[in-house]
């Protein structure tokens, strides 16, 4: 609707010539899928003309109109007709919904936002329906806005011309006025608004609003000494805002940040948006001695600096206060409390510490952000891995990435990104018109490090030893820091926060203070010490009430493990990365495992992956929960190895759990809910989440075998509840495919389709191949229900290898006898017999009555495609005596193709 009426369906264009059809359709969108009454329809197609049987005539509009979309498209109603579509099918709302969500985003992802909104224009909206003249003012009041947002943001905007086309827009004009500024058509800017002041006046009798005047009067007469930015500011549209804001809130707002993060080009781009009667002034402190003397020289006063301000209404910079930073506080002070009309914006390391202060840090850009600048300043049209590993490992710092920028021509980017393990050899070389500080990566760090106190830099060398930051208490007791210590780093932007965490460039460059110290060795000996002790401890919680709290704590550390990774820490962080489903990490840290427990934890992780060589089984001594996860992941939902003497309640739990999945997987059922249930009974005593969810997978798998679907489903969203509250990704799969079985047994089939699509995909991240093997089987088992049997033999066929080798014979039994029923569905005789009599050779092996009896069930089918009725009669007598021997006889969802059998032999 943005634009001439096109419709599409497919992908194809659909014809709708009738110019009638046409303004009917575009009635019906213009209402955006509400009843439009019949009247109503008539009177905005025809007006005063009305066809000789107005309601007739609109009807066969209607059929025509019905013709060229769908008939289920345009729905009648006796006072009336309503169209029905999906949001995301009409360009309108698309436009509408789009802008909604760019209101509340970060400026890079509005700009983004917006730019895709206003490309979905192709014209005129409504073109040509004088009836939607509502609909089409709004439409373009909110492209107006949309225009204007991006003008706002930096973004390239015809400006000239949207003035002309609205003359009397303010905004608009103003956004256009500081855009003339800024590209140095001065005059330009001050006639437009001369222009709009005199339309004004002609044609509403009013003066520009003060918001217009003030943009007037900060391009009338701009007494600064800021220098003209040579590049447009990347990536910084919000921190703007913000620092305005501050301004405008309070008078004192200094720019915190690490070197080379961009504060001086920030504070430029604040300040020149900025308009004071006495003008904007920066004063640039790198190299000075005394900050009166500078700032006194800036503002040319000769007088004392107090008195020639004090009645002054002006902005000053205060540019790289760190290294002066009590001189600067102090004047700061004292201008302040003297000058009312004085606003001071500063820039340093570490905040002024004066009353009434606004801190606003300046972090690292953003990664897209990191990325778009890098491009612009290296002239690269193409972002690739390399790209982005740069900007990443550079931490988005802006001075980083302009240095390395520098280095693509010589280098190439694949180099540059190979060689940045020596950045600071590599990210050196003149660089004209900027401070010497700021000409290598490593004298912008000097700059940082020549600032700090003897124990300060001891303490920011031993914080290199840490990856991805630490908490307060490993700063402590790894660096032997005060408090004092560490809040003066974080004041100076050395390390950032929350956690204690150095950029990677602060990281290398202190790692080389900490190997000329002499301390390298010492301190990673140290660091592995701790986060050993660390991980041990975190065991004793991961199987209780805290499990929540030790899994986000032992998430934050995930670097720390990585780095002091060795056989104690492996065992002690096993359980957590199995709860995590960080089965690589863990096969990993035990694939050279010397000891026999360390060899049972690599097989199991192993054989939970499922993907490679079969691993070696060890025996010997072996940790008895070791060993129990080991035969879990042999087994998964089959069983697996009790404990022989359980060592506490969690052991004994679990040892419940076990013997219940063994139960349930042989069929006796009334043993399977009696352990389950008491199995969940003490987990949930104990607090243990996890377990608690195992538990309750039998139990709804038992209430699903008894038709219970109600029961079956509550007790999967429980599962997956707990499982999201928890973080835990595998076992919010398979609960996802627990709800998926529930609705494909109520024939919701498309329901199924959703829930086996997320969990397939959630297992696929955790790269844990059972459970991706369990979703896809679902799929599989909802398209043969929906008579797609190519689809649904494709799903079966790709696992059956799989299973044959990995997911044990009820996983083979039950493929096999989808394929076999498919063949039988196909009229395929023999294939049907062979594929069901494999299965029940399979079947047989698991001793579960309710496979065999699915076996003996497929092999009926078979038969009676044969035209063998009484075998085949004789085999569902058979399978039905075994499933009512375990008191499971088919509930109504599961008896789909025992009746086709029974009404074919009939």
């Amino acid at each position: 609707m943005l634009g001439p009426l096109r419709v599409w369906a497919d992908g194809e264009p659909v014809r709708i010539a009738e110019t009638k059809v046409r303004a009917l359709l575009a009635d019906l969108l213009a209402h955006e899928g509400k009843l439009v009454t019949t009247d109503r329809l008539i009177e905005d197609l025809w007006g005063d003309r009305l066809p000789a049987n107005p309601k007739n005539t609109l009807q066969t509009r209607v059929w025509q109109l019905r013709k060229a979309i769908g008939a289920d498209r345009v729905i009648s109603h006796p006072s009336g007709y309503q169209l029905r579509f999906d949001a995301d099918e009409v360009d309108m709302l698309q436009f509408q919904a789009l802008l909604s969500q760019a209101r509340a985003e970060s400026p890079a992802v509005k700009a983004r936002l917006l730019a895709e909104a206003l490309q979905l224009w192709r014209g005129p909206a409504f073109e040509d329906a004088d009836f939607a003249r509502p609909v089409i003012d709004r439409l373009d009041e909110l492209r107006l806005t949309a225009l204007e947002d991006q003008a706002e943001l930096g973004e390239d905007v015809s400006l000239d011309e949207l003035v002309t086309r609205y003359p009397l827009r303010e905004r608009l004009r103003g956004l256009n006025m500081r855009a003339l500024y800024r590209a140095g058509r001065q005059a330009e800017a001050l006639e437009s608004y001369h222009q709009l002041r005199q339309l004004l006046a002609d044609e509403l009798g009013v003066d520009p609003s003060p918001e217009l005047s003030s943009v007037y009067q900060s391009i009338l007469v701009p007494q600064t000494n800021l220098p003209s930015p040579v590049s447009p500011l990347i990536g910084r549209a919000q921190a703007v805002a913000d620092a305005r804001q501050a301004l405008s809130e309070g008078r004192l707002v200094t720019l915190t940040g690490p070197g080379g993060v961009g504060k001086t080009r920030l504070a430029l781009e604040v300040a020149t948006g900025q308009s004071f009667p006495d003008g904007t002034w920066l004063a640039d402190l790198t190299s000075a001695t005394y900050v009166l003397d500078v700032v006194a020289q800036v503002l040319n006063v000769r007088g004392r600096l107090v008195d020639a301000l004090r009645a002054k209404r002006l902005l000053l910079v205060l540019d790289n206060c760190e290294h002066l930073i009590a001189q600067a506080a102090e004047l700061a002070q004292e201008l302040l409390s003297a000058a009312p009309g004085l606003r001071i914006l500063a820039t340093s390391q570490e905040p002024l510490t004066v009353d009434g202060e606004q801190v606003l840090p300046v972090e690292p850009l953003s990664q897209s952000d990191a990325v778009e600048l890098f491009m612009k300043r290296a002239r690269l049209s193409i972002v690739d891995a390399e790209v982005q590993a740069i900007c990443r490992r550079l931490d988005g710092i802006p001075l980083a990435l302009e240095l390395a920028a520098t280095r693509v021509r010589a280098m190439g980017v694949r180099e540059l990104a190979a060689r940045l393990d020596d950045r600071f050899t590599v990210l050196s070389g003149e660089r004209r018109g900027v401070p010497q500080r700021q000409q290598t990566l490593r004298a912008m760090i000097d700059w940082s490090w020549g600032l700090l106190t003897r124990d300060e830099q001891v303490v920011l060398r031993r914080l290199a030893v840490t990856a991805d930051g630490c908490t307060l208490d490993a700063a402590i007791d790894l660096t032997g820091a005060s408090l004092d210590t560490l809040a003066r780093l974080v004041d100076r932007s050395l390390v950032t926060m929350p956690r204690y965490r150095l950029l990677e460039s602060v990281a290398a460059y202190s790692q080389e203070r900490l190997t000329e110290a002499g301390e390298l060795e010492w301190m990673r000996e140290r660091h592995r010490s701790y986060y050993t002790a660390l991980g041990e401890e975190a065991a004793k919680y991961l199987r209780g009430h805290r499990q929540q709290e030790w899994l986000v704590n032992l998430d934050a550390e995930a670097a720390n493990f990585r780095r002091a990774r060795n056989p104690r820490l492996a065992e002690a962080l096993s359980w957590y990365w199995f709860l995590r489903g960080r089965f690589g990490e863990a096969q990993r840290a035990f694939e050279n495992g010397d000891s026999p427990t360390s060899q049972a934890w690599y097989a199991g992780f192993t054989l939970l992956i499922r993907d490679g060589a079969e691993p070696e089984i060890p025996d010997g001594d072996i940790d008895p929960r070791a060993r129990w996860f080991l035969t879990y992941a042999q087994h998964g939902f089959t069983g697996g190895m009790e404990f022989d003497e359980p060592r506490d309640d969690w052991d004994r739990a679990i040892a419940l759990y076990t013997k219940a999945t063994t139960a349930f997987a042989r069929g006796d059922f009334p043993s399977a809910q009696d352990l389950a249930a008491r199995s969940h009974v003490l987990l949930r005593e104990l607090g243990d989440g996890w377990g608690q969810i195992k538990a309750n997978q039998v139990l709804a798998s038992l209430a699903e075998t008894h038709g219970n679907y109600a029961e079956s489903a509550r007790l999967q969203v429980e599962a997956r509840r707990v499982a999201s509250e928890l973080g835990l990704a595998v076992e919010a799969s398979y609960a996802l495919s627990g709800l998926g079985r529930i609705a494909l047994l109520q024939m919701d089939y498309r329901k199924a389709d959703e829930l086996h699509t997320q969990a397939a995909r959630l297992a696929a991240e955790q790269s844990h191949q059972r459970g991706v093997q369990f979703a896809e089987v679902g799929l599989g088992l909802s398209a043969r229900r929906q008579g797609k049997l190519d689809e649904a033999e494709a799903h079966f066929r790709a696992w059956l290898d799989w299973c044959r080798r990995w997911g044990g014979d009820a996983g083979t039994a039950l493929l096999l006898a989808e394929l076999g029923f498919i063949a039988e569905l196909r009229g395929d005789v023999q294939s049907a017999l062979a594929l069901h009599a494999e299965d029940l050779t399979v079947a047989r092996a698991t001793e579960d009555p309710r496979a065999i009896a699915l076996a003996l069930e497929g092999l009926a089918g078979a038969h009676a495609l044969a035209g063998r009725t009484t075998k085949a009669a004789e085999l569902l007598a058979e399978a039905d005596q075994l499933r009512r021997s375990v008191d499971a006889p088919l509930p109504p969802g599961e008896r789909g193709d025992v009746d086709r059998i029974r009404q074919a032999l009939q």
